[in-house]
């Protein structure tokens, strides 16, 4: 059989972050007196942090910040956000089990996150510490890819094709798991297939364009993922 890539975002999909992350965008809105609410937040989760930022400013009224004061305030909400995930690691339940199965299938693993590099890698390295906790034998990913390796964060392709292309596949035979409506339009733009981990914040009306739904990662398999493959 052709090797075949298995692509993950990470926020909300292989760690329960939207909860983390809601709160340190509060944070970041009540320190430059901006309330944030649930429905901004959640029509831009999964986004780059700087299209966020001039959104918040622009919806309510004031100018957008320079780069260098967005990048300052991106900052802000991110090392709140890590301070958040640390206090209690909030690792999917199944997220091991599902990468050692794919490693044991020869899959290539990837990283396709929009999260600033600083985040993934402090991400991955809390779950490398929990791999003795759960008995998990999980390599690490072959290819790690973040916001701040393209130029274009999702919905645009960028990351997942940078992804395959590090794994050193075509872009047909990877399949991308995802929680968000602009990670499953950037998949599809990649030509790639998506499943959706409908995980807290998500509705399944807003991830309906996925090619398959499922509500945890055990309901996922090596066999279940290669079945949506085309070669």
């Amino acid at each position: 059989m052709n090797s075949l890539g298995a692509i993950f975002d990470l926020d909300g999909t292989l760690v329960d972050t939207c909860a983390c992350h809601e709160l340190a965008w509060r944070a970041l809105g009540e320190s430059v007196g901006i309330p944030v609410s649930q429905e901004f937040f959640m029509r831009f989760f999964g986004r780059q942090n700087a299209p966020i930022i001039q959104a918040l400013f622009e919806e309510a009224g004031q100018p957008a910040p320079d780069s260098k004061t967005s990048e300052m305030l991106a900052i802000r909400k991110e090392d709140s956000f890590r301070e958040l995930v640390a206090e209690n690691f909030p690792i999917m339940p199944g997220t091991f089990q599902l990468l050692d199965a794919l490693h044991a299938n020869s899959w290539r693993l990837a990283i396709g996150s929009s999260a600033p590099q600083v985040n993934v890698d402090f991400m991955l390295g809390l779950m490398s510490r929990m791999k003795t906790i759960h008995g998990a034998s999980t390599t690490p990913f072959d290819a790690i890819v973040t916001g701040g390796c393209v130029s274009r964060g999702k919905p645009h392709p960028d990351v997942f094709l940078e992804a395959a292309r590090r794994l050193q596949l075509p872009a047909n035979t990877c399949v991308v798991i995802e929680d968000a409506a602009p990670g499953i339009e950037a998949a599809h733009r990649a030509g790639m297939k998506c499943v959706a981990l409908c995980s807290a914040g998500h509705t399944i009306a807003e991830l309906a364009a996925a090619d398959l739904i499922v509500h945890h990662l055990d309901e996922l398999s090596p066999l279940r993922l290669q079945s949506l493959i085309t070669l």
